[in-house]
C-alpha cells in the first residue's frame, strides 16, 4: 500500500517533520501498522509527553489529542481526523457538577480520562479504567461523583463499597449496546472460551465475564493466559493486536460486532496528509490547560503514593 510505504518504509518524512505517530488500539489495522506506539489513551499521552519529537500525530478521537496537548503544551499535536469524536466524552454538564457539589459537602468529582478538557477542568482528579479503583480508594472523600460513564462507575462502586457513589448518566455508545444475550450465545457456541470484558460494558455483560479490565488489561490477560479461546467484549479494533501477539489463540466477538465509527474515521491517507501538511493541529488555551492539568497531575501523584505503599507492604 502506497501510503503505508510512505509512513513506514520511508521514515524520511517523519524525520523531516520531527514527528512520532501514536495509535489507539481501536483504529484500523493499517494505521496501527505505521504507528511508533500503540496503546490506550493515557499510555499514549504519557508517551507523547516523554517523546523527544516535537510533532505528535495522534491517531484516535478528540479527547485524546486534547490530553496529549495538556500534558505536552510545547509540542505540536495533529489529529488525522478532526471529526473523530467520542460522544461519551461530552456526557456530563457544568450544571450537573455544580448541583452535586452544592448537595454534598464531602464530595470528589472523579473524571474518567475519556472526557473533554472542559470536564477535566471541573473535576478534582482523573482516573483511567486501569487505575480507577485504586485512585478512588485512596481519596479521603466519602462521596464520589463519577463522570461521565455510569457503567464504569458502577463497576468501581462494587470494588469500593465504603464510598457513596453519585451516578452520572453518560455511557460509551459502543460498550453500552453490547447485547448480553449475544454474549450468552457466544459462550454457548464456544464453551471453552473465556469472556474478557471492558468495564464500560453494562453489568448484564460484566456478570458473564471471566475477566474485567481495561483494553491493555484485556490484551495482557489474553497474552498470559494458558487458555486458547476468548470472547472479547470491547471494540473490535483490539482484535488486530490480540491476533498479532497471540497467533496461536482464537478470539471471538458477539454477533453484533462492536465498532466505534469515530475511531474508524482515521484512515491511513489522513495520517500521511497531516504529517505532510501540518493541518488539524490541536489547540488548548493556557487557562484550560492549567485547569485540566491539575486533576491529571493529582492522579499521577496518587498513583505514586499507591505504588510506594504497595512496595512497602510487599517488602
Amino acid at each position: 500500500m502506497k501510503d503505508n510505504d510512505s509512513c513506514r518504509r520511508n521514515p524520511e518524512i517523519k524525520k523531516e517533520k520531527d514527528a512520532i505517530i501514536l495509535a489507539h488500539y481501536y483504529v484500523r489495522p493499517e494505521v496501527q501498522d505505521v504507528a511508533d506506539y500503540i496503546g490506550d489513551s493515557f499510555y499514549l499521552s504519557k508517551i507523547a509527553a516523554s517523546a523527544k519529537e516535537k510533532t505528535i500525530v495522534f491517531c484516535g478521537v478528540g479527547f485524546m489529542g486534547e490530553s496529549a496537548k495538556i500534558l505536552s503544551p510545547d509540542k505540536i499535536v495533529l489529529m488525522p481526523a478532526m471529526d473523530a469524536d467520542c460522544p461519551m466524552a461530552h456526557m456530563a454538564t457544568e450544571e450537573g457538577i455544580r448541583k452535586v457539589r452544592e448537595e454534598y459537602d464531602d464530595v470528589a468529582v472523579v473524571c474518567y480520562i475519556n472526557s473533554t478538557a472542559t470536564l477535566k477542568e471541573l473535576s478534582d482528579v482523573c482516573v483511567t479504567s486501569a487505575n480507577a479503583v485504586k485512585i478512588v480508594k485512596a481519596l479521603p472523600n466519602k462521596n464520589i461523583f463519577f463522570i461521565p460513564d455510569r457503567n464504569l462507575a458502577h463497576f468501581i462502586a462494587e470494588q469500593v463499597p465504603e464510598k457513596n457513589f453519585i451516578y452520572n448518566e453518560g455511557f460509551c455508545i459502543v460498550h453500552e449496546f453490547m447485547n448480553p444475550e449475544e454474549v450468552k450465545a457466544a459462550k454457548e457456541a464456544h464453551p471453552d472460551a473465556l469472556v474478557l470484558a471492558h468495564p464500560e460494558c453494562p453489568q448484564t455483560v460484566l456478570k458473564q465475564a471471566d475477566y474485567i479490565g481495561s483494553t491493555s488489561g484485556i490484551i495482557k490477560y489474553a497474552q498470559e493466559s494458558d487458555n486458547k479461546e476468548f470472547i472479547i467484549c470491547t471494540e473490535c479494533g483490539v482484535q488486530y493486536k490480540l491476533e498479532t501477539t497471540c497467533p496461536d489463540k482464537k478470539f471471538y466477538f458477539t454477533e453484533t460486532v462492536p465498532v466505534c465509527k469515530n475511531m474508524k474515521k482515521v484512515f491511513l491517507e489522513k495520517v500521511l496528509h497531516v504529517l505532510k501538511t501540518g493541518e488539524n493541529e490541536v489547540h488548548v488555551t493556557d487557562e484550560t490547560r492549567e485547569n485540566a492539568k491539575r486533576p491529571l497531575e493529582r492522579m499521577l501523584e496518587l498513583a505514586k503514593i499507591i505504588k510506594h505503599i504497595c512496595i512497602k507492604e510487599f517488602v
